[in-house]
């Protein structure tokens, strides 16, 4: 009986083999299944429902539905939204349609990588889903919250899958080393300390590429012991969970920009080192540099724009793996500079009020009189160039009407900020003498 089966899975990969039948093996999401959670009250309601299954690749969303389904004793179909298109989602529709009406029963619908249909894709399983015609059972790696249409979203439930944690790769490299069936127990190995390490270091939570490296490290190995060695062989080099145009890519940039903004300057490194060896376009990166320094750090130390302008100006120049070194700099020098948001609410402050009233006419004595009739009317008159005057300014009103006495920028006291606000002071200062007649203009 195990010859048989082992001739028979023998060309199978090992994370297929091995993955679970029952909810007892299917370890790292006991957040679903533990007592009294979403799932095991499904189960024990004898209650299923449309899901969505959102997390990691190799965190279990496919496994779990496949149990899901043969514990309800229930059809399930599986087709990726990478292969199918309108014409076999109708064909499948439809094919579900007859079966409940023969018996009575829906069935599931298991739809690797939903998010890769297009709206109308989407749309075309609304009426079957809604009828109770097909239960829905989709896999995805990126927010549903974004990937999947509202309608479709709010008549399944979301289950969250996390990366697997060492506890759980654990447990199943354990499985799948003394499964003497479906895994390595016939071939009586041992995995030392040093490979075990590797694998949960280098796995991204991710089950499948655990179970895929161990599988060719055993094939690698010349005696009972697997080393780190045929470790590192089988993984090559570690892929890092990215997709620039995916969630991740924003979750990285969004750990970045926190770190350089909370000035923590040894792991605003490590995002960047992490941006860049996953694959990151460098001029991206860049780019959020030159928006970080105008947008956190500001005033309290104007070097911080230059030192952005000149990195990204060093990678055009020197190109990877060199010019990277240029962006490690700005980092640095971003998270230990004074920080200061003060242009950012400013500069918001005044596009509200623009925003609110957009066409606030200009003052006439501000306005050009470059026609005659300009100046008939009033432009330019009683204008008074600052330069007129000793101390270069004057008490004139240069705001709209309705907006006078604005104060949008508020200097903080933090780096170069401080001097900024000495400077507003002593300008402004100068005015009130000059309104309260202290200090005449011409003097």
């Amino acid at each position: 009986m195990k010859k048989n089966q082992k001739i028979e899975t023998q060309h199978v990969p090992l994370a297929e083999r091995m993955r679970p039948q029952s909810f007892n093996r299917f370890y790292g999401q006991e957040h679903l299944l533990g007592p009294g959670k979403i799932l095991t009250e499904l189960i024990e309601s004898s209650h299923l429902v449309s899901i969505i299954f959102w997390g990691p690749p190799g965190s279990g969303k496919t496994t779990l539905g496949m149990m899901l389904a043969k514990h309800f004793g229930l059809t399930c179909l599986f087709f990726s939204a990478v292969l199918s298109g309108i014409k076999e989602i109708k064909e499948v529709m439809a094919q579900a349609e007859q079966q409940k009406k023969l018996y009575g029963q829906p069935i599931i619908i298991f739809i690797d990588e939903i998010h890769r249909f297009n709206k109308a894709q989407q749309s075309a399983f609304l009426p079957y889903v809604e009828r109770g015609d097909v239960i829905l059972f989709g896999s995805t790696t990126e927010n549903p919250s974004f990937e999947v249409i509202a309608p479709l979203l709010s008549r399944t439930k979301v289950l969250v899958l996390k990366p697997l944690d060492e506890v759980a790769l654990k447990k199943i490299i354990g499985d799948a080393m003394t499964d003497e069936i479906n895994g390595l127990g016939q071939l009586k190995l041992q995995l030392n300390h040093e490979a075990l390490k590797l694998l949960l270091d280098q796995s991204n939570g991710d089950a499948r590429r655990v179970l895929n490296a161990l599988e060719i490290a055993a094939s690698l190995t010349k005696g009972k012991e697997i080393t780190a060695r045929e470790v590192e062989e089988a993984l090559q080099k570690r892929i890092l969970l990215y997709d620039k145009s995916g969630e991740e890519h924003f979750n990285l940039i969004s750990a970045l920009h926190k770190s350089l903004r909370n000035s923590d300057v040894d792991a605003s490194l490590y995002w960047l080192a992490r941006m860049l060896y996953a694959g990151e376009d460098p001029l991206y990166i860049a780019r959020r540099l030159v928006r970080f320094a105008s947008e956190d750090v500001g005033l309290a130390d104007p070097q911080a724009l230059a030192i952005t302008l000149s990195a990204k100006e060093a990678y055009d120049f020197l190109g990877s793996p060199e010019g990277e070194l240029a962006l490690a700099e700005a980092v640095v020098y971003l998270a230990a500079a004074p920080k200061s948001n003060r242009i950012y609410v400013a500069f918001g402050q005044a596009m509200k009020d623009v925003e609110a009233s957009p066409f606030e006419p200009v003052p006439l004595h501000i306005r050009n009189p470059v026609t005659p009739l300009m100046k008939e009317i009033g432009y330019g008159q009683e204008y008074q160039y600052a330069h007129d005057h000793p101390l270069s300014t004057t008490d004139m009103e240069t705001f709209p009407e309705k907006l006078k006495g604005r104060k949008y920028y508020q200097p903080g006291n933090l780096g170069f900020e401080k001097e900024i606000k000495k400077r507003i002071d002593w300008w402004a200062g100068l005015k009130e003498k000059i309104r309260q007649g202290k200090l005449p203009q011409g003097d």
